[in-house]
């Protein structure tokens, strides 16, 4: 394994470009080599940094290289890398660049690719990369220019305007915030933001919601208070479901889509089992569930969770009908809300996928309504920004179920609503986009 962090990201992006999942495979290679903390950050900057930029990068790439299509995908990749630390990573200088990717093309290839690369490199160094003011198309010129296929802007201009959409897809390739929960059960958010500060952690309270942090200058995994479950790793967004519950001690609930866990452990927090309170985790896989379990034991929660492998649309053998006082649903979605921090998405989901999931969105509703007591709150989160996932599968459920009502979500910061849901757009807060709605089951007190 060699300790070369571009060539390491190079080899990355080569193995995602044939279909390996971003994540594990760079997981795979930092755990397989002996890289420095600068170095890993390094790695995943560029292989993170090119799947964001990509169709910038082969826009600009295909002005200077013939034949693309008979070039080797590494090669691509050892292009692609080039142009996005030259473009986007300020503090390496031009000739640093042009070294190190000379020295790779020698390395993993022939002198033929290494004269093909060197001279790609002078030629973007002569001429300079190509702007975006030749593409007629304002859909293209967009999609090339941000990074994102022109489906989606497509839908945000007719779902959010072209103002909104631009606003939008100016935020998506900035870097993600990084953002804790404290645990309620075993510290202050004052005691657990001393600690981190006095750890030589930059604080600051999150403007979303109550319960986060933003962290900056150190990654929140290394921190003991991490470790010892004082606080866990998640979006600001994606505390506002469950901030919505107003939850009590004693409540039974229900989380229909638990994995990884991140929402579950903070019901559980809310609850005693002194009380009677606990939470049912379900998810489809076991593997996932055991994330679910290994988190709720690292934040001191476990004696009020259990975890279940289940298909959420089929709930009849596992509950009688109003068991829970209150049931979660964070649908599994296109998560396309998540694009700043998972780029893949940008390129991968398709209309057609967004359409089958909202079928599994309503299914799931229509199954879980059953096993919530009369009184109770159903809270549907999701981490898109698509109204087909939202407001479009909360309306046909209402259209089926006329024993819900819809109620305004709690915010315990003061989100304004947006047509009485909670609708955050990736350039609202700089955090993940996400949906959340809440409703009442007609017929309690």
């Amino acid at each position: 394994m060699s300790s070369n962090p571009r060539l390491l990201a190079v080899k990355t992006l080569s193995k995602i470009s044939n279909g390996a999942y971003s994540n594990l495979q760079l997981n795979q290679v930092i755990e397989n080599s002996d890289l420095s903390s600068r170095d890993i950050a390094l790695l995943t900057n560029i292989v993170y940094g090119v799947i964001q930029h990509r169709l910038t990068l082969e826009y600009q790439l295909n002005h200077f290289l013939k034949n693309a299509n008979k070039v080797d995908d590494w090669v691509k990749e050892l292009l692609y890398s080039a142009i996005y630390q030259m473009e986007y990573l300020d503090k390496i200088p031009t000739r640093a660049v042009f070294n190190e990717t000379i020295k790779i093309a020698k390395k993993m290839g022939h002198d033929g690719i290494r004269r093909l690369v060197t001279g790609v490199l002078h030629q973007i160094e002569r001429k300079g990369l190509p702007d975006f003011s030749d593409i007629d198309d304002p859909i293209k010129k967009l999609s090339i220019e941000y990074s994102i296929s022109e489906w989606m802007i497509e839908e945000l201009n007719k779902q959010v305007g072209e103002e909104k959409t631009l606003s939008i897809l100016k935020s998506i390739n900035q870097p993600s915030k990084q953002s804790v929960r404290f645990n309620s059960k075993l510290i202050s958010k004052q005691s657990l933001s001393d600690k981190l500060k006095a750890d030589g952690y930059g604080v600051q309270n999150s403007k979303l919601v109550e319960s986060g942090l933003i962290l900056t200058k150190k990654s929140a995994s290394y921190s003991d208070t991490f470790k010892n479950g004082q606080m866990t790793i998640q979006d600001e967004s994606a505390m506002l479901p469950v901030e919505s519950m107003d939850i009590k001690e004693s409540d039974v609930i229900l989380d229909a889509c638990s994995a990884p866990g991140g929402k579950t452990t903070q019901i559980a927090e809310h609850l005693s089992k002194d009380a009677g309170g606990h939470v049912e985790a379900l998810d489809l896989h076991n593997n996932r569930l055991k994330q679910v379990q290994k988190n709720a034991k690292r934040l001191g929660v476990s004696d009020v969770l259990s975890t279940q492998a289940c298909d959420a649309r089929n709930l009849d053998d596992l509950y009688d009908d109003e068991t829970f006082n209150q049931i979660l649903i964070d649908a599994p979605c296109s998560g396309i809300g998540l694009i700043r921090r998972k780029p893949e998405i940008r390129y991968e989901k398709k209309m057609e996928d967004v359409k089958k999931l909202a079928s599994i969105q309503l299914d799931i509703l229509t199954s879980a309504a059953k096993k919530l007591k009369k009184g109770g709150k159903l809270v549907y989160s999701t981490c898109t920004i698509l109204n087909q996932e939202n407001s479009d599968v909360i309306a046909e459920f209402l259209k089926q179920n006329p024993d819900f009502k819809r109620v305004d979500p709690v915010s315990k910061m003061g989100i304004p609503l947006n047509d009485g849901y909670i609708r955050i757009y990736p350039d609202d807060y700089d955090s993940d986009g996400f949906f959340v709605c809440n409703l009442i089951k007609n017929g309690g007190e």
